[in-house]
């Protein structure tokens, strides 16, 4: 009986599938891709889930026994894709110090990290990787409103203890942002909801300058302009006191530093040896 062979590897053509490298033929993370499709193809990445998306799997397990395939995998993969992953499953208890060393890895050659901690998780990262690639990124992008009561709205509620309720009330009670920057301090006492800290807080927002006075400005300090960036000369201190050689040393030791023994006190010619006492 021949043996079984292989399915072929087909080079994808739809654009709505997971590209699977062959070599992730048996993996249990394929019977977790549901929701997409999946096909077999001539891939440089484990999975590719859009055209400039790759993704690289390793399992932490396999990793511990073959600590040098995944670098080669990552040096194959070259600059294949913009955007790139490394799908790690964490499935040893002892996983800091692989995960650390992958990472180190993975900042030099530009790829991201994705760590799961199932199958499932794999193969749900996947899912949501394929069905979002194709996606605009409004969903993940900040809602700015352009209506003047959200603006107005959205700064009045970043000062502290304000809420939207007080908003409206600021809002129906002064009309536009410029009245109530000219409120006094009793026009928000009078309000219902304002207290002392609010009021305060209000007029803190207001009134006080954005630039912070406890930080010295280069305009007050003490030197000239021109000299900014230059330490400061400081001014002379006093002269240190003469010193003394007889006060340090013994009569023995001074005789030995002018290269004279104890008993050595004239010269072979009878001249007199040399004393610093005498050296004008």
């Amino acid at each position: 009986m021949p043996p079984a062979l292989a399915p072929p590897v087909v080079v994808p053509n739809s654009g709505n599938n997971i590209v699977v490298n062959p070599c992730q033929r048996g993996n249990p993370v394929l019977e977790c891709i549901r929701n997409v499709g999946k096909e077999f193809g001539d891939t440089p990445a484990d999975y590719q889930v859009g055209r400039t998306t790759g993704i690289l799997f390793l399992s932490l397990r396999y990793h511990r026994l073959h600590p040098e395939y995944i670098l080669t995998r990552i040096e194959k993969l070259g600059h294949s894709y913009d955007r790139r992953f490394l799908l790690i499953l964490c499935d040893i208890e002892q996983h800091r110090d692989p995960i650390r060393e992958l990472t180190k890895s993975c900042l030099i050659n530009n790829i991201t990290i994705i760590i799961a901690f199932s199958n499932d998780e794999a193969g749900h990262y996947l899912t949501m990787y394929k069905q979002y690639d194709s996606k605009p990124p409004d969903m993940i992008k900040e809602r700015v409103d352009k209506d003047y009561n959200a603006i107005l709205r959205s700064a009045l509620t970043s000062i502290p203890k304000v809420n939207k309720t007080d908003v409206e009330t600021l809002r129906s009670t002064f009309g536009s942002f410029a009245n109530m920057s000219k409120a006094t301090s009793d026009q928000f006492r009078n309000l219902p909801g304002f207290g002392q800290v609010k009021v305060r807080n209000i007029e803190n927002a207001f009134k006080k300058p954005f630039r912070n006075d406890a930080t010295t400005k280069l305009t007050d300090l003490p030197y000239p302009r021109a000299n900014i960036g230059v330490w400061l000369i400081q001014a002379p201190r006093e002269p240190s006191p003469t010193w003394d050689i007889e006060l340090e040393l013994s009569d023995d030791e001074i005789r030995e530093v002018m290269g004279a023994g104890p008993s050595e006190r004239s010269g072979p010619s009878g001249q007199q040896p040399f004393d610093i006492d005498l050296d004008p």
